[in-house]
């Protein structure tokens, strides 16, 4: 069973048990939406998942205006543009991510970057959803793709302060 949510209200995903989405240029490489407080009826709102970043690809410079985001490296080397400054970042390493804090996420190794992320108060998976295309575990990946021509509107309506392209 992929997924499993129980009579208390805590869940187990499996590997192959949450929504997933590849992800367009620059970052390719796709994420996984485990869990949101929507769905869970948590009481504290937020969202969290996965994402892998394929090498030499990177996640955008951006910012969320009104969300905290929790990152930790579990696979792969690479790189954060933190406000402006260049830190390294390895598996372990785990980052708190403040309202209007910058942010870039390079991969600069041979093989994924993967990490997982949470934020608070959620809705990066909306995001992701509409920005991605739908993805099965084992599926191969398809060729790079461009992001959405309306991505601006998207950001605007989810999760997103100021972007730069």
């Amino acid at each position: 069973m992929g997924k499993q949510v129980f009579e208390s209200g805590s869940c187990l995903v499996q590997p192959t048990g949450s929504e997933s989405y590849w992800q367009p240029v620059p970052a390719n490489g796709f994420v996984r939406c485990l869990f949101n407080s929507k769905a869970l009826e948590a009481k504290a709102a937020f969202s969290a998942g996965t994402q892998t970043i394929d090498p030499g690809s990177y996640v955008r410079e951006h910012m969320h205006d009104t969300h905290e985001e929790v990152i930790y490296i579990y696979e792969g080397e690479g790189v954060v543009v933190l406000d402006g400054v260049e830190h390294v970042l390895a598996p372990g390493a785990s980052l708190y991510l403040a309202p209007h804090s910058t942010h870039k996420f390079v991969n600069t190794g041979t093989g994924p970057l993967s990490f997982f992320w949470m934020l608070m108060p959620g809705g990066l998976d909306d995001f992701f959803k509409q920005i991605g295309r739908e993805r099965q575990a084992g599926d191969t990946p398809p060729a790079p793709f461009p992001r959405p021509e309306n991505i601006e509107e998207i950001e605007a309506n989810t999760v997103f302060g100021w972007t730069k392209s």
